[in-house]
């Protein structure tokens, strides 16, 4: 036989089946249609229930955080109602405020979030801003002289910069001629 007649016979073909069999298989086919759109839709109702709980978790879980940031808050009203009330006594009120710091410190320090060293460190743009650059000898080109704003990691991620002065080498009389 050629490839042309075998291209025929192929094409050709056709089964016959019996009325029976025809509808059992029309039955499996629907059988099959209807768990492939069962499971569909409980697939679909899985994602949108995992959406839904993904929402409510990210609304709420700052809740622990916001909580323990209104006590700050309620030790900086009495702060500020102790200043109002006594005008003459400073340094009580900044022994007050310096409790406050402290107590906002251990809520950074038990959420992971550190401060980032630059004075007196290389200048790394990965964590520091520079904002100004101070012409010096005192100190190596790139040396961290200044810093104006801190800078906080979370956990492995810097999530606020360090705003710093950086140090530059001093030209010389002729090199700036």
């Amino acid at each position: 036989m050629k490839k042309d007649e075998k291209k025929k016979e192929k094409k050709n073909d056709v089964v016959i089946l019996k009325k029976e069999e025809h509808q059992k298989l029309l039955d499996e086919a629907s059988e099959h249609k209807d768990k492939y759109l069962r499971i569909y839709a409980e697939f679909e109702n899985m994602r949108k229930r995992t959406e839904r709980e993904k929402l409510e978790f990210v609304k709420y879980a700052n809740q622990e955080l916001i909580v323990e940031f209104l006590s700050i808050l309620d030790d900086l009203e009495r702060s500020v109602e102790a200043a109002r009330a006594n005008h003459e006594d400073y340094t009580a009120f900044l022994k007050g405020v310096e409790m406050v710091m402290a107590h906002v410190y251990d809520l950074l320090r038990k959420n992971d979030v550190k401060p980032i060293e630059a004075k007196g460190k290389m200048f790394d743009p990965h964590c520091h801003e520079a904002l100004m650059q101070e012409e010096t000898d005192d100190a190596e080109e790139g040396i961290v002289l200044d810093e104006f704003q801190k800078g906080y990691t979370f956990g492995d991620k810097v999530i606020r910069t360090n705003k710093v002065k950086v140090a530059k080498q001093k030209q010389n009389q002729q090199e700036q001629e």
